[in-house]
């Protein structure tokens, strides 16, 4: 059956609901992306240098951080925002709103980035690595300096996928209390039957998801 919808029902919903809704969202994305940037960072570099295979080989230290990242990777995004009401409630006083759903986001943000991360510079050839240990350079400078200069495309790219997936996990969050645009399609869309509020909101992400992709692929043309 053809959808009835209106000029006049776009415009009532776009100032009560799916603009703060969208905000709510994009607030989640950022804050949840740069946390998990930082974090993943971090720990993706000390996973290829405390590798046995590594240039600093930690086994201890790797294989914890690599416990940690395949532990939360095997949660389901929904259960581990459940599994972490607790941590939240702890950590920000409330384990409802978009400030909340940044904890657990963040989480499994930082795990998936980490991963990614390492992966990107592990792909680094390794005569470049050889180069520049006969060179002289130190641990640090082979990383900072080498490995991650030349992994910085990978790097981007997949960071790229990274929001996109981030920005995905932002609507689950919605299903139990973080608001956003995942709440409103619960809502409005789905309980309450508005096929004009879910196709609403389908064709906002829809166009979140083609902007990331776009200002992504304009980027790593520059930096390849």
């Amino acid at each position: 059956m053809f959808l009835n919808i209106t000029t006049t029902q776009v415009f009532d919903y776009l100032p009560l609901i799916i603009f703060p809704a969208i905000l709510a969202t994009l607030k989640m994305l950022f804050f949840s992306l740069i946390l998990g940037l930082i974090i993943g960072f971090f720990i993706g570099v000390f996973l290829v240098l405390f590798s046995p295979d590594g240039l600093m080989p930690k086994k201890f230290i790797y294989y914890s951080l690599n416990g940690l990242v395949n532990f939360v990777r095997s949660f389901p995004v929904i259960i581990l925002i459940v599994a972490l009401i607790p941590f939240t409630r702890f950590i920000i006083g409330t384990s409802v709103g978009w400030q909340a759903a940044v904890v657990p986001l963040t989480i499994s943000a930082f795990c998936a980035i980490a991963r990614l991360i390492e992966n990107s510079l592990l792909e680094v050839d390794k005569k470049v690595i050889l180069a520049a240990k006969s060179f002289g350079a130190s641990n640090r400078q082979i990383i900072f300096n080498v490995m991650l200069i030349e992994a910085l495309p990978a790097i981007f790219s997949n960071l790229v996928f990274s929001s996109i997936q981030v920005l995905a996990n932002t609507t689950l969050a919605g299903a139990v209390g973080a608001g956003g645009l995942g709440a409103m399609a619960l809502t409005f869309g789905y309980q309450r039957f508005d096929e004009m509020m879910m196709y609403s909101i389908v064709l906002v992400l829809t166009i979140l998801v083609f902007i990331i992709q776009s200002i992504g692929n304009h980027l790593y043309k520059k930096l390849k």
